[in-house]
C-alpha cells in the first residue's frame, strides 16, 4: 500500500506506523515501537520525521495521495453527478482494498491532527472539491458549505466501507451496495436528486 517512491526506510516506517496506529491509536504507539516494528533506529525515525505528530501528518497525506490516484481516470463522466458518483464508487473500492488505511483516514479525520494539514492542503487532497464547488455554483447540489458536503460524503463513506468489510458479500451484490450508497449519499445533496443529467 505504502508507495516505493520514498525509500526503503521511510517505507518501513510509514508501514509500521500504520499498521501500529490503526492497532494502538495515536496516543497508544510510542515511536520507540514503530521504530523497532520498523527495524530502525529511533534515531533513523527523527531523521525522516522530527515528532511523532510530524510523522502522522506525513502519513496521512502519503495514503491520501495514494486515494486520490485512483479517483483519476478518463471515464469520470460529464456531468456533476457522474463525476460524483465516480469519485465516490472509486474511493469507497480503493477503502475496500486498503481496509487499514481507509481506517487509519478515517481515524486521522476524526482527530486534532486535520488542523497540522499544510493551508493549501485542503483543496489538493479531494478530488472531488472541484466538482462540489461546481454544482453549487450551478444549482445542481444544495447551497451548503462544501466543507460540510465534503464530511457528509466522507462519513457515508467509512460507514459503507465498514458495512462491507464486516459483511462480506459476492461481488455483484458488493457492487450493488456500492451504487446504492452513492445514490443514498446524491438524494441527499443533490438539489433534484432524480435527474440524473445533472
Amino acid at each position: 500500500m505504502i508507495s516505493q517512491s520514498t525509500n526503503s526506510k521511510q517505507t518501513e516506517i510509514l508501514q509500521a506506523a500504520l499498521k501500529l496506529f490503526v492497532e494502538l491509536g495515536f496516543h497508544g504507539t510510542p515511536t520507540s515501537l514503530i521504530a523497532k516494528q520498523a527495524g530502525v533506529a529511533n534515531g533513523t525515525l527523527f531523521h525522516y520525521y522530527g515528532t511523532k505528530d510530524q510523522l502522522i501528518v506525513a502519513l496521512y497525506m502519503h495514503i491520501k495521495k495514494q486515494m486520490t490516484g485512483c479517483m483519476c481516470g478518463t471515464d469520470a463522466g460529464d456531468t456533476v453527478a457522474e463525476q460524483c458518483r465516480f469519485f465516490y464508487t472509486s474511493a469507497l473500492r480503493w477503502g475496500l482494498d486498503n481496509p487499514t488505511a481507509f481506517r487509519f483516514l478515517q481515524q486521522f479525520m476524526s482527530s486534532p491532527y486535520t488542523g497540522m494539514l499544510p493551508p493549501e492542503y485542503a483543496s489538493e487532497s479531494h478530488a472531488w472539491l472541484q466538482v462540489v464547488h461546481e454544482g453549487i455554483s450551478s444549482g445542481i447540489i444544495r447551497p451548503l458549505p462544501v466543507e460540510l458536503i465534503i464530511q457528509m460524503i466522507s462519513s457515508h463513506l467509512f460507514g459503507a466501507s465498514e458495512y462491507l468489510l464486516t459483511h462480506p458479500a459476492d461481488d455483484p451484490q458488493k457492487e450493488e451496495l456500492i451504487q446504492t450508497t452513492f445514490d443514498m449519499v446524491w438524494r441527499m445533496i443533490a438539489n433534484n436528486p432524480t435527474n440524473n443529467n445533472q
